[in-house]
């Protein structure tokens, strides 16, 4: 890949934006300042002062344009990843729902195979499995009959068939076996409770024991009473991370400033929970085992109405942000970038511009429209003259 030499830009470290230009040489941010030489054979891209800033990490995601996780090949991975990067999103982890053992299995292979082939869009970083260890009364979009109790065996047998690609697992804390499991494999997988009605001495046991994030907080879980105040008091009060849905439909943006308020701005992931439909117009689409029906933007699953995935694409969750906060992008940009980061224990190589980590970039206009997107220093999105 050619070293590329970004001139001119707004650049994003430090949560703020500063005029700099950065050189990227062999897939890795070289050096980040002002009025940098250009070495022999370097591309260089004027940038004309548009913002050049980390790229976007979704750690909960079931598909797009027109891809299900649960039913993708790794090829169809790679689909999504390219879908992803024309948003900004330069690194995911593709979120299995609750399936049998063999297709669990299966998507898993297939995930392997993703990750193990040159990227040509979005870096597939992980896998997430969103149960089957979860809550019949809060299932969602989970299929009743394949929930299990906890089982950390089981997990392994997963674990040891992704070549210990699982790197998030989304559990119920309240149901049985599963507190006990948190605590067995809490060092093994970045382990998040959700999908859950757990009473607050049951979550507060499941961080104890090592849960480290709220999966889709205020959804699928049950809500805070001033006597019972849950699963939603336990997160909203200890130092956890906590995933939200910025689409305006999950959260309403009184309940995203609320979120931000209680927990800060450095514990809130923003997450897309994105399913087949993303991208794509209104219609019928599946969701693992489940059909989907999408109107106006607003997926539902066909059996029930209930709310089942999102639309959303992390460019947009960047603008809503902004929107429903007031705030800049220097203020909302973490919790796209740092902040899942930090959770996944990548801060050292991803989510921020600084020498030494992945050139994972994205460029935006004005608008904030993602004009160019680069992973590990290779551009796989590009839209604009804006190189040379």
């Amino acid at each position: 890949m050619a070293d590329i030499l970004f001139q001119n830009a707004r650049v994003y470290r430090d949560h703020m934006f500063e005029t700099a230009d950065v050189l990227v040489c062999g897939g890795v941010i070289d050096g980040v300042g002002p009025h940098l030489a250009a070495p022999e054979g370097c591309q260089t891209v004027d940038l004309g002062g548009m913002a050049l800033v980390p790229g976007f990490i979704d750690l909960h995601t079931h598909g797009g344009d027109g891809v299900d996780v649960n039913a993708a090949t790794a090829a169809d991975l790679a689909r999504i990843g390219a879908f992803f990067a024309r948003h900004g999103t330069t690194g995911w982890q593709c979120s299995i729902l609750t399936d049998t053992e063999q297709q669990t299995l299966w998507c898993i292979e297939q995930a392997k195979q993703a990750m193990a082939a040159p990227v040509t869009g979005a870096q597939l970083l992980g896998i997430h499995l969103e149960g089957p260890f979860l809550s019949v009364e809060y299932k969602g979009a989970m299929p009743e009959s394949l929930l299990r109790k906890g089982d950390a065996a089981l997990f392994r047998r997963y674990q040891q068939a992704a070549g210990g690609a699982i790197r998030y697992i989304t559990v119920s804390p309240e149901v049985e076996g599963v507190n006990q499991m948190i605590a067995d494999i809490s060092g093994e997988v970045t382990v998040a409770i959700g999908h859950s009605g757990a009473d607050y001495d049951t979550a507060c046991q499941a961080i104890a024991n090592g849960a480290r994030v709220c999966t889709h907080t205020f959804n699928a879980m049950g809500l805070f009473h001033q006597h019972r105040p849950g699963m939603m008091g336990a997160v909203l009060e200890h130092d956890v991370y906590c995933e939200a849905i910025c689409d305006g439909r999950h959260l309403h943006p009184g309940s995203v400033r609320m979120l931000l308020a209680c927990k800060g701005w450095d514990k809130v992931v923003a997450i897309t929970d994105s399913i087949q439909a993303a991208g794509l117009p209104d219609g019928n689409y599946k969701l693992g085992v489940n059909d989907v029906v999408v109107v106006d933007g607003d997926a539902k699953l066909a059996s029930t109405g209930v709310r089942a995935g999102s639309t959303l694409s992390q460019d947009t969750a960047l603008r809503n942000l902004m929107a429903f906060t007031g705030r800049g992008a220097e203020d909302v940009l973490p919790l796209l970038t740092e902040n899942p980061a930090r959770l996944m224990g990548i801060f050292d190589r991803k989510g921020s511009i600084e020498a030494g980590k992945d050139a994972d970039l994205v460029v935006l206009d004005e608008a904030w429209q993602v004009r160019r997107t680069v992973v590990g220093g290779k551009t796989v999105y590009q839209t604009g003259p804006n190189g040379k």
